[in-house]
């Protein structure tokens, strides 16, 4: 923990902000000299950072810790203040997916209306939107557009958590109480969506009931109602306004995302799916149970994680697992008990988690201990498990951040990329906080 949160301060935190991602070097043995680079998941990343950080000063008091998680809080509250006031501005509320400084280069060189032609001839939902980085209303920073669901999981998953762990005195809380409510408030007043500065919904920022619940955006609607939901439940928790319990019951009862969180993924068995979603889901689950305490409404949440957690279990993501373990009560028909092997497993995970984050390329399918995916996972060739069903162990593979494919075999690397150490602070420092791991 120690040698991460050592590393990340030197080498990947960008801006005075301090946005945390993985970083290029220009020789695998050589850190001296980094390149540092924004992200369309910047907002994402700094937030998991931050909650790990979060994790870590509830469960030790250390004051690094706390100054650390309130560097990553006023980072991501940024985000929500930046893109107002400008020559683009979207309604208030809107969150920036990142930012850069206008003393580097000009983003909209590389991310335009020719590159977003160009993207529209592969990919028929990307969304032109010009400019694609607007400037500040004072003129110091870029802000990226079209913010994203990933973007927002992971901000209402960190502004519970320093709300709640870290802020102490009447003015910290009343910050995270402003920024959550205006981020949430914008949700009410646009619809159910993030709406940019060209007044459209962005892509993936979609989550009313015309929308999810219709072929408009249909594979989105489990994961999306469950993203929603949670976000009301959290801005209910710190603002106290009953706006947001009201909208969290309408749209649970009047338009069905009491049904649609009971199929939270589109999969065909472990393997299927993608990764960012689980990722997801796994955040706003953790907020989620820690705030609903309706019987009616908890017990589908727990049916929900438990359909989801099913297709999680051979991974043995120590993050997955321990949200799991905190929050798991018994319903019918699903385990009666938490599995102690999530728990082995998690721990098992961690101790393996390797201390090198350069991605090197590695090769696993050669192996006589791995079994391929079946034919019925689509997408399913150079993917597979070892033979006993649990994914290859992490230290014989590589990861960047959680959301990547634990089931590919073989993957590429050449030790320039150096990932920051977020994967690892995230369940360790949770696994304390929550009593899993003695120290």
């Amino acid at each position: 923990s120690a040698r991460f949160n050592d590393t990340i301060d030197r080498l990947h935190k960008r801006t005075s902000y301090g946005y945390v991602d993985a970083v290029t070097l220009q020789h695998p043995d050589d850190d001296s000299s980094v390149q540092q680079h924004d992200s369309d998941n910047d907002g994402l990343w700094t937030s998991m950072y931050g909650a790990a950080q979060c994790f870590e000063y509830a469960a030790t008091r250390s004051e690094p810790s706390k100054q650390r998680a309130r560097q990553a809080w006023k980072a991501i509250a940024f985000l929500s203040e930046v893109p107002q006031g400008g020559e683009f501005s979207p309604p208030k509320g809107f969150p920036a997916r990142s930012i850069l400084p206008i003393s580097g280069f000009d983003p909209n060189t590389r991310d335009n209306e020719v590159s977003d032609r160009r993207r529209l001839e592969w990919d028929p939902l990307w969304k032109i939107l010009t400019p694609r980085w607007p400037k500040s209303r004072d003129g110091q920073w870029y802000w990226k557009t079209d913010t994203s669901s990933d973007e927002l999981d992971g901000h209402f998953f960190f502004y519970s958590l320093y709300h709640d762990l870290v802020a102490e005195t009447d003015d910290e809380k009343r910050s995270v109480l402003a920024v959550v409510d205006r981020v949430t408030s914008h949700l009410l007043e646009n619809g159910y969506c993030l709406v940019d500065h060209d007044g459209k919904p962005t892509r993936w920022g979609q989550f009313a009931p015309e929308v999810i619940n219709t072929d408009k955006l249909t594979d989105c609607r489990g994961l999306n109602s469950i993203s929603i939901l949670s976000y009301l439940l959290v801005a209910e928790h710190i603002t106290g306004n009953p706006k947001y319990r009201n909208a969290y019951e309408k749209l649970m009862n009047d338009h069905h995302y009491f049904t649609n969180i009971l199929t939270p993924k589109f999969q065909n068995g472990p393997g299927s799916g993608n990764q960012s979603d689980d990722e997801m889901a796994f955040m706003c689950y953790y907020t989620a149970l820690r705030y609903e305490s309706d019987p009616k409404y908890r017990k589908q949440w727990m049916r929900s994680m438990g359909r989801y957690f099913a297709q999680e279990l051979p991974e043995a993501c120590p993050l997955f697992n321990y949200v799991f373990a905190k929050f798991w009560e018994p319903v019918p028909y699903y385990w009666q008990e938490v599995p102690q092997e999530i728990l082995v497993d998690a721990l098992d995970t961690l101790r393996r988690f390797p201390l090198d984050r350069r991605q090197w390329a590695f090769e696993n399918s050669h192996r006589l201990d791995i079994a391929p995916l079946g034919d019925h996972i689509l997408l399913s060739k150079g993917r597979g498990s070892l033979k006993r069903g649990k994914v290859v162990p992490i230290d014989e593979r590589n990861i960047n951040h959680w959301n990547q494919d634990p089931w590919r075999l073989d993957g590429n690397g050449n030790g320039l990329e150096l990932a920051d150490g977020t994967s690892f602070l995230l369940p360790y420092w949770m696994g304390v906080y929550l009593g899993f791991i003695r120290r």
